[in-house]
């Protein structure tokens, strides 16, 4: 699969999550981003240090602020399980307007052509960091980082581009 890139129709797929009454939902991401702008970004994996301490809690605190400027939803997507990524937003005092959604088997992954394979590193096919300004299934920034690194996909860079 290509590499998702500005101007290219983000492509559907079915991520799942836990909702407020604590069931488990199937979602497509369409149904999530059709006619709104939001912020699509992906991090490696739950729990691990730079997702858990920089890329997340950088959306979380820079929420209202994007809101602000015409983001409506912010949907993290990770290569875990719902469970996993259930626990993982218990884990923040506070997520706001981020959505934690699960692509268990890194299908939607696949799909955006993102994959990160870490199997060496004993954690299988996982995503790249990355954060897509989507407007109406459309994108329009495609802030893709190389390996582990985090220098091009946070919220402030997202806020810089809007």
């Amino acid at each position: 699969m290509a590499l998702i890139s500005v101007g290219d129709t983000i492509p559907d797929g079915t991520l799942a999550y836990f909702d407020e009454n604590d069931q488990l939902q199937q979602v497509s991401v369409h149904s999530l981003a059709a006619g709104k702008k939001v912020v699509l970004f992906g991090v490696p994996g739950a729990f691990t240090p730079t997702c858990s301490m920089k890329h997340v809690p950088g959306f979380i605190e820079k929420s209202e602020e994007l809101k602000s400027k015409g983001v409506e939803d912010l949907l993290l997507i990770s290569v875990n399980d719902p469970f996993v990524m259930k626990a993982w937003k218990k884990s923040y005092p506070e997520t706001k307007n981020v959505k934690f959604l699960a692509d268990g088997s890194a299908t939607y992954t696949h799909a955006l052509g993102l994959e990160l394979d870490l199997t060496e590193k004993g954690l299988g096919v996982r995503s790249r960091r990355f954060a897509l300004l989507v407007d109406n299934l459309k994108v329009i920034v495609a802030n893709i980082e190389s390996g582990g690194d985090f220098t091009v996909s946070s919220a402030d860079d997202i806020l810089s581009a809007l």
